[in-house]
């Protein structure tokens, strides 16, 4: 890939780098990412190119992310703050408690202080109904940022997931919109897994550990090979039906055991996909879940990402979490183009970016 050298990008919760991976594959230099979590170093530092720091975001000052941006003509801060407190799930608790919900405040906190020209941020859909969404947003628009922001359908994309995201865009220089969908039909689980080498369950691919897939208890196995695509439990035989099913109160969850459908876009995927009966998560024809890396897949990952080092041991539960809470690379490839489309610039050259406006200058980059 080429980057264009007057852009610089910093991702703050970067995880195992999909927001990096999509803006590096359209041009832009991402040079550091910042995370607690230690399993994401390898991932991020080993696909990327760059540095990795495991820091608490609130532990990070504007001097530090202003050494890290260094000349650049054109600096942009991006971030996915952990998306927990504002699950579904989340909801039922005392979350406002949690010191992830401070998380948005310190990332408003390093754009007042720095300034970069641009800010990203992408989370789930439910942020927007609550206050410090809201508080966010007013931030960058009293120190002058022009604010774009929406639900956006991953699948319209190309990504082959039915995920939808909470993105946000703002400029110094601007207004800035998310480019408009590009995919002329949406992108299959066959489109994207079809061509993988079958495996068992509790089996993997000798030649890519990652494509490993977790184990089912026999009762899962009879249950599995009693699903079709797109099908529920309520398909099942009586005797496999879960008691917890069998109740009133649990009529109503269709979404758990089921196998995905080959010709359409795969439901969003959790951190727990590689399990059969945590979602719609289990293989169209293979008696099995998902594999680690057919979730990678269908989350845009390219099919050698790396996310642990030759030899190292593949833990589910870990890889299932950095994968589940990426950033799809899909959606990273487009927030790129749509800055880029922004500045006038593209992966081959400054394009017709004003050589006159500096970083601090209000007046559009634009000719």
């Amino acid at each position: 890939m080429k980057l264009v050298s007057d852009i610089t990008c910093i991702d703050l919760f970067c995880g195992a780098g999909g927001l990096t991976h999509g803006l590096r594959r359209e041009g832009i230099d991402v040079v550091a990412g910042f995370d607690v979590d230690e399993a994401c170093r390898h991932p991020y530092s080993a696909n990327n190119d760059a540095n990795f720091f495991r820091e608490d975001v609130a532990r990070v000052t504007s001097g530090r992310i202003d050494g890290l941006f260094g000349d650049a003509r054109v600096r942009v801060l991006a971030g996915c703050a952990p998306c927990q407190p504002f699950s579904t799930y989340s909801r039922r608790y005392d979350t406002l408690t949690s010191p992830r919900w401070g998380l948005l405040y310190q990332f408003a906190r390093l754009v007042k202080q720095s300034r970069p020209d641009l800010v990203t941020m992408e989370n789930v859909p439910l942020v927007t109904r609550h206050e410090v969404f809201d508080d966010f947003i007013r931030a960058l628009e009293r120190i002058g940022y022009h604010v774009w922001s929406d639900v956006v359908d991953c699948s319209e994309h190309g990504l082959p997931q039915k995920r939808r995201r909470m993105v946000i865009l703002a400029s110094l220089h601007g207004p800035i919109e998310l480019a408009s969908p590009s995919a002329r039909r949406p992108k299959t689980v066959r489109d994207a897994i079809g061509d993988l080498r079958p495996i068992t369950q509790g089996g993997s691919f000798r030649a890519d550990p990652m494509h490993t897939a977790a184990s089912l208890s026999e009762l899962n196995l009879e249950r599995i090979r009693a699903s079709t695509p797109g099908g529920t439990w309520r398909d099942w035989p009586e005797h496999l039906i879960a008691a917890c099913h069998r109740r009133k109160t649990g009529k109503t969850y269709p979404s758990v055991y089921g196998r995905m459908s080959w010709d359409e876009p795969s439901p969003a995927l959790t951190t727990q996909f590689f399990g059969f009966g945590n979602g719609r998560f289990g293989h169209p024809e293979q008696d099995r879940a998902l594999s680690l890396r057919e979730g990678a897949i269908l989350q845009g990952f390219p099919k050698t990402y790396s996310f642990v080092p030759d030899d190292a041991p593949i833990e589910f539960r870990t890889m299932g979490r950095m994968i589940g809470n990426a950033v799809p690379v899909t959606l990273g490839r487009v927030i790129g183009r749509s800055i880029l489309a922004h500045l006038g610039m593209s992966a081959g050259g400054a394009g017709k970016k004003k050589r006159g406006a500096s970083r601090g200058d209000h007046r559009s980059l634009v000719a």
